[in-house]
């Protein structure tokens, strides 16, 4: 039995929802693609930051290119707040979950973005009240000054 559903998503686009009820540590889908060396994913204009991009860092030498229509895994999108976590065992990546999740919520993870002078690039609209505007990783995101109009890009 799938554990999660595709539906028009309040965060972006579309998401992944539970399906029914999930437990805390439940192995909930595998994030898949192509195996590339890292050099070609720093090179290739395929990950260029205008455009959306699934990549994952699986060690020094390679990534995981997750922009494949077969990769649902995909779909999941960023949360201040998440629900899941990604973790990486050898060359493959699967999404757990990190709390009990009821049937019908999103399924959201940190994308663990690095703050750099870029990170305005990256509006997190996932409407947490901690939300800090940005798509940041947890550990960064006090370096952001929370203001009044960061609100505006979430909408």
């Amino acid at each position: 039995m799938k554990l999660f559903k595709i539906k028009k998503s309040n965060i972006d686009n579309r998401g992944l929802y539970a399906s029914c009820d999930i437990k805390k540590g439940t192995k909930i889908i595998e994030y898949k693609g192509k195996i590339i060396t890292r050099k070609k994913s720093e090179e290739d204009p395929k990950f260029d930051n205008s455009k959306a991009i699934y990549l994952f860092n699986l060690n020094k030498k390679y990534d995981l290119d997750g922009d494949f229509k077969y990769n649902t895994a995909r779909l999941i999108n960023h949360s201040c707040n998440p629900n899941c976590e990604v973790d990486g065992v050898g060359l493959k990546i699967w999404v757990y979950a990190i709390q009990n999740i009821k049937k019908g919520d999103e399924l959201s993870y940190d994308y663990g973005f690095s703050f750099d002078q870029d990170y305005r690039d990256y509006p997190c609209k996932c409407g947490d009240k901690n939300c800090v505007g940005f798509i940041v990783r947890s550990e960064s995101r006090w370096r952001i000054k929370k203001s009044k109009n960061y609100k505006s890009h979430n909408k």
